[in-house]
Parts: structure tokens; sequence; C-alpha cells
């Protein structure tokens, strides 16, 4: 066998194992853009992430944990514990990834599985608020759209490591902000919030649209 065809076996092989790789097998750091909020929460709330104990793929982690958590109470039609929960869950998002960029603490698992998590939060909560507040074809279009990111991406990359871009980032922080509002219209009940939730969203829809286009997916 020669040299080319074993250095191709081999970079399968490293591609397949992806999500057992060690957490804090490093990437190079031409990936870790740090940006204005990164070095504001760097100065802020990172400080209670003491470097020796918190890691960002361990808050990522969390959030997968969190998410059963989180849809248990609201269906339990608890919506304001439902909804600290979701918040919480969702502002973990900006603090792992701020902590992994100016840490220089990326890995090739938290550039995966990051924004997987980012997924079932926001699309299972979405799903399920939206639905009953707003309408359920827009609940519908949210998830798809999200569901041919997913599936568009694993095609075209062929398990390529890629990092999130602008405009997906702001696409999650858009869709966080609508589904946050409709959870704290369920805790309030204030009219007002559902028509800013659903222009928020209208928004995200925007923003994921043009994910779609960056990606090269549609």
């Amino acid at each position: 066998m020669n040299k080319a065809k074993l250095n191709k076996i081999e970079k399968q092989i490293d591609k397949s194992i992806l999500a057992f790789r060690v957490f804090d097998e490093p990437r190079p750091k031409y990936v870790a853009k740090v940006t204005v909020i990164d070095r504001f929460f760097e100065k802020t709330v990172l400080k209670l992430f003491p470097r020796k104990y918190f890691k960002p793929n361990l808050i990522t982690v969390f959030r997968f944990i969190s998410i059963p958590f989180v849809l248990f109470f609201l269906l339990d039609k608890d919506y304001m514990i439902g909804f600290i929960l979701f918040a919480i869950s969702a502002f973990s998002d900006a603090v792992d990834g701020a902590m992994a960029r100016t840490r220089n603490q990326i890995t090739d698992w938290g550039i995966v599985f990051d924004p997987l998590a980012d997924k079932l939060l926001i699309g299972s909560v979405g799903f399920i608020v939206i639905s009953e507040l707003i309408s359920l074809p827009l609940a519908i279009v949210i998830v798809f759209i999200e569901l041919m990111l997913i599936i568009s991406a694993y095609f075209r990359f062929k398990g390529e490591i890629v990092p999130a871009k602008l405009v997906g980032k702001i696409k999650m922080i858009l869709q966080s902000f609508g589904v946050g509002f409709l959870l704290i219209f369920l805790a309030v009940g204030h009219p007002a919030l559902i028509i800013v939730a659903t222009y928020t969203l209208y928004l995200a829809i925007v923003f994921a649209i043009l994910s779609l286009v960056v990606y090269r997916s549609i």
C-alpha cells in the first residue's frame, strides 16, 4: 500500500472517531478569532469560571444534560422554571464559546458538538412553544431549515471541521431571544411579547436562509 493511500485511510479513521477524542485536544489557533464580546466576557463572566476547573466542552456537556430538564418543566406547565433553565442553558453557549476562544481551548469536539447542542435546545424548546403560541407551520419551517443545515453540512463537508460563521451565530442569538420571549409570555402573560417574539423569529429565519447560502447548502 502506497503512502498516499495510507494517509487517506488514517484521515478517514481520524474523522470517524471524532466523537471519542479527548476533550482537551487543541485545535490550531487560526480558528480562534476573538471578538469584542469575547473580551467583555473574559473581563466579567469568565472570572467566575477558573481555568483549572472549567473547560468549554464541559459547559457544552452541561447544555446537553439541561435539555431534558427544560422540556420536562415546559411540558409540566411550570413555565417560570422552564424559562430560567432555558435562559441558563442558552447563555452557556456564549460562555463556552468565549472561553474557548480567549483561552485557546478550541477543540474539534467542541466545534462539532457545541452547535449540535444549540440546535437540540432551540429546536426542541422552540417547536413546543412556537407551535403552541404562534403557529405550527412556523415551528416546522424553523426546524426544517436547521435539519437542512445539518444534513447538507454532513454531505458537503464529508466530516471536515467547519467553524461557525457570523450569520449562523446571529441566527442562534435571534432564535434564543425569540423562544425566550415566548417563554417569558407563558410566565407573565404580556401579549406584546408574542408580537416581539414573532418578528424576532421571522428575522431568525432570514439569517437561517443566509446560513444556507454561506455554507453553500442551496
